[in-house]
């Protein structure tokens, strides 16, 4: 008998830690739409009206029109900061209505993400991997009298569905049926480090400084081995074709350089970045981000 009771004392504590994990009650929004109209009140609506408990949080509304890729870098950059049971929402769709699948994602650190499948979930799988993905059953996963809506999932399908596994209304099971552990990916050029050239891409912006970020990490950049005022030569590609080429001193802080002189440092994420003291390097040489601009990097000089 005491056996028994530690056998049901010991699943019903795994049940129950699994039911925490998977619901936290946090639901972290993402989308394009701005926050000029009532699309992200709308969908904040749907998720107080499964449950008035819930902790509805913003990562950024602000994702250019369409951007698949930066919906999902800015998932890379935050996901990993939330705790295991988070669930995300992430609604950057241009192909509302069509075939792509609606699906949740269980991240092998604990989180979901809510979100079609058409590229968004690239960096986060990478990243984090899959530990499962189910796709929506909108026969039950969707907002009541909603079914003649075709072009606003994000308040039908993905708030709803959200809030529901948040709220512990559902479970990860009842999102849907379970899909191979695989997503949806956006090609581009991982980060890595030949006869002594740095190649990467250029992830995103410090959109507020017009600093260029790429993916490659800092174990690269130990490999490569700058001393602080060592110069790093640049050449950044877009489609292929050359858009710039320069030298940046390897610094440790944005002062290291006289205003208005480019640097290249580790960013937040100790990813190797290029930047102008106090200006604008993608404003000052027209350059942007995503999975078409690329980046190479070699040691020009030792200080």
């Amino acid at each position: 008998m005491k056996h028994l009771f530690k056998f049901f004392s010991l699943v019903f504590f795994s049940a129950f830690s699994y039911m925490a994990v998977a619901q936290n009650k946090i639901v972290v929004f993402q989308s394009d739409f701005g926050l000029k109209d009532g699309a992200v009140s709308a969908m904040k609506g749907v998720a107080n009206g499964v449950s008035p408990d819930l902790k509805l949080y913003d990562l950024t509304h602000e994702i250019p029109a369409y951007n698949i890729w930066e919906a999902s870098y800015r998932l890379f950059q935050t996901v990993n900061y939330w705790p295991a049971g988070t669930v995300f929402v992430s609604v950057v769709d241009p192909g509302v209505g069509t075939a792509r699948k609606s699906v949740v994602l269980k991240t092998n650190t604990g989180q979901f993400i809510v979100t079609p499948d058409n590229g968004t979930l690239t960096l986060v799988a990478e990243a984090f991997g899959i530990a499962e993905v189910r796709q929506i059953d909108e026969a039950i996963n969707r907002r009541k009298d909603s079914g003649k809506s075709y072009t606003f999932h994000g308040r039908d399908v993905y708030a709803y569905t959200a809030a529901r596994l948040a709220a512990g209304v559902i479970s990860f099971e009842q999102v849907g049926p379970a899909l191979p552990k695989e997503v949806v990916n956006i090609p581009y050029q991982k980060a890595v480090l030949e006869n002594g050239k740095l190649k990467g891409t250029i992830a995103i912006l410090d959109v507020q400084y017009g600093n260029i970020w790429t993916n490659i990490g800092d174990d690269l950049v130990k490999q490569l081995n700058p001393s602080y005022g060592d110069a790093l030569h640049l050449v950044i590609y877009h489609n292929g074709k050359k858009a710039y080429e320069g030298d940046a001193p390897y610094s440790q802080t944005f002062g290291a350089v006289a205003k208005g002189q480019p640097l290249s440092y580790l960013n937040s994420l100790l990813q190797l970045s290029f930047a102008l003291n106090q200006a604008s390097f993608a404003d000052v040489h027209k350059i942007a981000s995503g999975s078409n601009w690329s980046v190479e990097v070699t040691l020009a000089s030792k200080k």
